[in-house]
């Protein structure tokens, strides 16, 4: 296979990864209508951001590690659970303890810098992005390329679906704002996104 056909089936293989609805899709959609597309870019840029750094260290061969030690897979993936049932269980706590007839301008809202750390946390504490990347990554390196180059260039791939999927995410969440931002809606979707962040958390805890 060259360069090219790597390239594009690649692109295929995350194409329909990206399409799946997921935890960073949970994520941009909340941040989206409870704290405007300037914050939800942020965790856009963070999620890609962790994307691109496991992308470069699989290609570079330091998360050859997540595989060769179970020690460090573990403490990875206990961070990452932890994490996660800890932003969860924020999002439901504030969801229920949130009047009935909340303003908009009470609502605790993102920044940008927010949505970015939350974004790049949630993706590097993920093992399983380190070893997607590295069980799948050297299959599309074709004979004789440069491993960290191509690598780069996969990754960049991956990145810019999320990008383009993720524009699609705020645009509708934008479109429908004026209905999706009514206390009680608010409410439901920081419930929904929190079951479903905790529920991420707790499987990745279990998983062995």
């Amino acid at each position: 296979m060259d360069i090219s056909g790597s390239v594009w089936s690649f692109a295929l293989l995350v194409g329909l990864l990206t399409l799946t609805p997921g935890l960073d899709t949970a994520l941009i959609l909340r941040t989206s209508l409870l704290s405007g597309r300037k914050a939800a870019w942020g965790v856009v840029l963070g999620v890609q951001l962790g994307t691109l750094t496991w992308g470069v260290a699989a290609a570079a061969g330091i998360s050859a590690l997540l595989t060769a030690s179970q020690l460090a897979y573990d403490v990875l993936r206990w961070a990452g659970a932890a994490y996660l049932i800890w932003m969860g269980a924020r999002m439901l706590w504030a969801a229920r303890r949130a009047p009935a007839r909340e303003t908009e301008a009470e609502t605790p809202r993102w920044t940008f810098t927010t949505g970015l750390r939350s974004g790049l946390i949630t993706n590097l504490l993920n093992p399983k992005v380190g070893a997607f990347y590295l069980a799948v990554l050297p299959q599309f390196i074709p004979e004789g390329a440069p491993p960290a180059a191509m690598g780069l260039l996969l990754a960049g791939v991956h990145v810019t679906e999320g990008l383009l999927w993720s524009t699609a995410l705020i645009t509708l969440a934008t479109l429908m704002s004026a209905f999706l931002r009514t206390p009680r809606v608010r409410r439901v979707l920081d419930r929904v996104t929190g079951l479903v962040i905790v529920a991420f958390g707790l499987r990745l805890a279990a998983e062995s």
